[in-house]
């Protein structure tokens, strides 16, 4: 039998000199990404997340809402087991099924089922907005369970982002005696409750296997309890499948759901929790934008002055990581 050549050897070498460029190990965890490939990826999911506002708001008027959350989540289970057909689809480890049950459970089939009933009383580009609030709330919860600093530059990339969510919001432009609308922004509070609770429990979660071998289970979990929902709430749907209602179930399963889901758990497990959700306040920027194109949501003075300071409460977060990381992610 014989060995190896030189160049097989250097060529070896350099595919995982390369891997090591983008992804390391930390302790006995699943590799996380490196900067700057995780603010890449967190550019790429901001953008893919954002268009999804105003598609998802004509998904509903096509598809009963809690029907197409069923499609995304069942849709995405199938997308990326079918991607690891290759090498098998891994069962959950022992170590990972908290995570497993709290992101399937909470992060997927609550929130997207509470977004989806919403998008029906609240425009898309408000949803986005309220949903991303998951920052206010996330920073005490890291505070106390993962012990972040607040650094004075998140404190104040913090308060930038927060006043442009308000300003966002235009709540005096609201009806607050709509009863409907009410409800949907009560479903969207809950909703930001949730995406912040789970993103505290990525970050502080031990990982025996990498985010994308659980995907395929997380994704099966979220869809059972929303298909049963949607047949007993919802019952059998008509929908007429046109190439437009096609092109939306596609873009929620491939990008919305399994490219989008992957980069958030990747950024949750690279990023320090706080960081990461102010990262994620710019999903509402590309939100209204893509809103006001798409769907035509008005773009007033107002949102444009808070579109600003959101902007600058997002670099402030990543300007604070960044003096504050190591060449390698640290990982609790």
């Amino acid at each position: 039998m014989t060995g190896d050549r030189p160049d097989d050897r250097q060529d070896a070498g350099s595919r995982a000199l390369a891997r090591d460029r983008f992804w390391v190990r930390s302790h006995d965890q699943a590799p996380v990404l490196r900067r700057p490939a995780v603010y890449l990826l967190a550019a790429a999911t901001v953008a893919v997340l954002g268009l999804n506002w105003p598609i998802m708001s004509a998904g509903v008027d096509l598809i009963p809402p809690l029907w197409l959350a069923a499609f995304r989540m069942g849709g995405a289970a199938i997308v990326v087991a079918a991607g690891m057909a290759t090498r098998g689809v891994p069962r959950p480890r022992p170590a990972d099924r908290p995570i497993l049950w709290s992101v399937g459970l909470a992060r997927l089939a609550l929130v997207t089922a509470l977004v989806f009933s919403a998008l029906e009383f609240v425009p898309p580009g408000r949803s986005s907005i309220l949903v991303y609030t998951a920052s206010l709330w996330t920073v005490p919860l890291a505070v106390v369970f993962l012990h972040e600093r607040l650094t004075s530059l998140r404190v104040a990339g913090l308060v930038l982002g927060s006043a442009g969510v308000v300003l966002l919001i235009e709540p005096w432009t609201l009806d607050w005696s709509d009863d409907d609308l009410l409800v949907g922004l009560g479903m969207l509070v809950v909703a930001a409750i949730a995406n912040a609770s789970t993103t505290v429990h990525i970050r502080a979660h031990r990982w025996a296997g990498t985010p994308f071998e659980l995907m395929p289970w997380q994704f099966a979990v979220a869809a059972v309890p929303i298909l049963v929902l949607a047949a007993a709430l919802e019952g059998v749907p008509h929908i007429r499948w046109t190439a437009a209602t096609v092109g939306v179930v596609a873009y929620q399963i491939v990008l919305g759901s399994a490219f989008g889901f992957w980069g958030l758990l990747t950024i949750s497990r690279s990023l320090p929790a706080i960081t990461t959700n102010l990262t994620l306040m710019a999903v509402p920027v590309v939100g209204l934008l893509s809103s006001n194109v798409i769907a035509n949501e008005p773009l007033t003075l107002a949102v444009s002055v808070s579109l600003a300071l959101v902007l600058a409460g997002v670099g402030l977060g990543l300007y604070s990581d960044r003096r504050r990381s190591d060449p390698l992610p640290s990982v609790p």
